[in-house]
């Protein structure tokens, strides 16, 4: 690909070099290959659901890790703009009707004082229109009302990140997300009195979040006895993808300017990396509660985490018995099958090896970040789900897919797609360092071949996207995988304004 000044002195700024551009448009010219299933992960395979003596004794372990040195972390993904959750009002603002007209915006309207921003509104409303909403409302002046919650005049929702929305109602005032995300924090990841959360944000809203927590964070330490420790990052230039046309030939825009576009939350793989922590909770933003539903979170999550620390445990200690070369058959027979049965990694070709190759096998598999992730039933929700796949070196482990890294022409694993009982909540609790206490280079772990691409448009000419290989996903192909069942009562996301009307979030 030719390179011109301008383009260069761009990747420049970014801090991405021409090789990755090259083989990002190579991409696009050859695509991706979908990967080879060996069959949906289950309950029967694949998904753990502990016995109630067994749960007892894992949140017992992970109780015990919190008095420890171990830095424990909650990582929230957090630049994610509300506009897709107010999608159906601005439809409603554009349109031609001047009252609701369908059953949402029926719904939206009939429940508006439910809403925990329903003051901020209100004044709003009374500040730029003069009247309250109930007004507005007997005067058939619905438009004034959804101007004032989406746009800048008003609360400007429209244009803010979900984290930063009012969700949920409390006497002594209603609450954000992120304010949701510092309580959970303390009540499952508070280790030795501190509390470490990391959000990563967009640039442009940055200085809002630091304003919140701010003003927020010390009625958290005093109500809950702990200190936190806030952090924030944003998204890498240098994780951004060129822009392809439709002939896949470099996207320019019309004052001739390479384009780029950001990579996914894959991209959030450099921002984990870089932050020094032993055990780390990742959660979306939109997928918290008020308190009186956080109790099944909370147990769950200290589940899951106890679940982690014990197998990890088992992994540092068969790392450093295969490291001092004192072992015997039987014992690497025993690795072999807690690799099978509690990391679900199974190896086709294990028979043929001798003991020499066995040990370099099992070591490769080991000594690798790990994850456990809670798996709900599913009930219909879009999103990845849980399988066995087949990895490039032959071996078969436990992935997330989106639907998208699924070949639709092949029936047999569009049956398996369809017929999965399980989907991902993202309700990952990572380990990552080894058993020497060294941090991993997560970027290693990456299955490159596991990106897509999706079509979009730039000022309505049609272009392809590089979207990087999914933050839970391909960016964590190779690292060990363990599914357990939570139930669906840890899921309650927000995705459309009026979700915030179901009984999980009132």
């Amino acid at each position: 690909m030719l390179l011109n000044a301008q383009d260069k002195e761009l990747l420049k700024r970014k801090g991405i070099s021409e090789e990755q551009v090259n083989a990002q448009m190579e991409s696009f010219r050859t695509g991706f290959p979908y990967l080879k299933l060996a069959g949906a992960a289950s309950p029967k395979q694949g998904i753990t659901i502990p016995t109630q003596k067994e749960q007892a004794n894992y949140i017992k372990a992970w109780k015990k890790y919190l008095g420890r040195e171990g830095k424990v972390l909650k990582f929230v993904p957090a630049s994610g703009a509300a506009s897709r959750m107010f999608k159906d009002l601005f439809a409603f603002l554009d349109g031609t009707a001047n009252e609701p007209d369908n059953d949402f915006m029926r719904n939206f309207f009939s429940h508006i004082h439910q809403f925990a921003f329903f003051d901020q509104l209100n004044q709003a409303c009374l500040k730029n229109e003069g009247k309250g909403i109930d007004e507005l409302k007997m005067e058939g002046q619905y438009k004034p009302i959804v101007e004032n919650l989406l746009l800048e005049k008003g609360l400007n929702y429209g244009h803010l990140p979900k984290g930063l929305l009012l969700f949920h109602n409390y006497d002594e005032g209603a609450r954000t997300p992120v304010e949701e995300h510092l309580v959970e924090g303390a009540l499952y990841a508070a280790a030795n009195g501190e509390v470490n959360i990391h959000f990563t944000v967009s640039p442009e809203h940055r200085e809002l979040f630091e304003t919140l927590v701010k003003n927020e964070v010390p009625k958290y330490e005093q109500k809950f006895g702990v200190r936190y420790n806030i952090s924030f990052s944003e998204q890498k230039p240098s994780t951004d993808t060129i822009a392809a046309t439709a002939d896949n030939e470099p996207f320019r825009t019309s004052d001739g300017q390479l384009l780029f576009r950001p990579g996914g939350h894959g991209a959030l793989i450099e921002n984990l990396n870089d932050l020094d922590a032993d055990v780390v909770f990742i959660k979306n933003i939109d997928n918290v509660v008020p308190d009186r539903m956080k109790d099944d979170t909370v147990t769950y999550k200290q589940l899951i985490a106890g679940v982690l620390i014990t197998l990890q445990h088992k992994m540092f200690e068969y790392m450093e018995l295969l490291e001092s070369g004192e072992y015997t058959h039987a014992q690497l027979e025993g690795i072999i099958r807690f690799m099978r049965d509690d990391l679900g990694v199974r190896n086709p070709q294990i028979k043929y090896l001798e003991d020499a190759d066995l040990v370099i096998y099992m070591k490769s598999k080991l000594d690798r970040p790990i994850r456990v992730c809670g798996m709900v039933k599913n009930v219909g929700e879009p999103g990845g789900g849980p399988f066995l796949v087949y990895n490039q070196d032959g071996t078969i482990s436990l992935q997330i897919l989106e639907s998208s890294q699924i070949d639709k022409q092949n029936a047999d694993y569009v049956k398996m797609f369809e017929s999965g009982t399980h989907f991902n909540p993202v309700d990952l609790v990572c380990g990552l360092k080894n058993y020497k206490g060294e941090a991993y280079d997560l970027r290693k772990f990456v299955d490159p071949q596991t990106a897509f691409i999706s079509s979009k448009s730039k000022d309505g000419r049609e272009l392809k996207a590089l979207e990087l290989p999914g933050l839970w996903n391909g960016a964590m192909s190779d690292w060990n995988t363990i599914f357990v069942e939570v139930p669906l009562s840890t899921f309650n996301p927000v995705k459309t304004v009026n979700d915030l009307l179901r009984a999980e979030h009132q």
